[in-house]
């Protein structure tokens, strides 16, 4: 069973963590994200920025860790650090979800959903995540 939710308006870490849960609890459950570019980060635009920017200048260029730059990468990487990852149990759930940017061909025909608790209720402040990927870098 393929669930596919919308991430347009939707604060990253609040849909990370009900994605993170719903993926151990129910094994056979596969999530497919989509519109990973139109999620939000929540905060003060130039601090947001800033926090992504050190997160991304912290590393060794060649030896890692590695911090994407492209918005399905970022979204499934704060998902990745809502799971056990370096655990069987983390790693078979993190194989089971798929982001994307924009929707793809191959989901058309299905119904999307939206996490309530994740919607953008009245914020001011807050970035999308294509604008924070355009300066990291990504060539979106």
């Amino acid at each position: 069973m393929v669930e596919v939710i919308d991430a347009s308006g939707l604060i990253i870490g609040r849909l990370s963590t009900y994605v993170a849960k719903k993926l151990l609890k129910e094994k056979e459950t596969e999530i497919a994200i989509v519109n990973a570019e139109r999620a939000i980060v929540s905060g003060n635009r130039k601090m947001v920025i800033e926090r992504y920017k050190k997160k991304r200048e912290l590393n060794h260029p060649r030896k890692g860790p590695y911090f994407p730059r492209m918005p399905d990468r970022i979204l499934k990487r704060t998902i990745r650090g809502m799971l056990p990852y370096q655990q069987p149990k983390g790693r078979e759930a993190l194989k089971r979800v798929k982001v994307y940017i924009g929707f793809p061909e191959e989901l058309k025909g299905e119904k999307t959903e939206s996490v309530d608790s994740a919607r953008n209720k009245g914020l001011d402040q807050f970035v999308e995540l294509a604008e924070i990927s355009r300066i990291l870098g990504a060539k979106l």
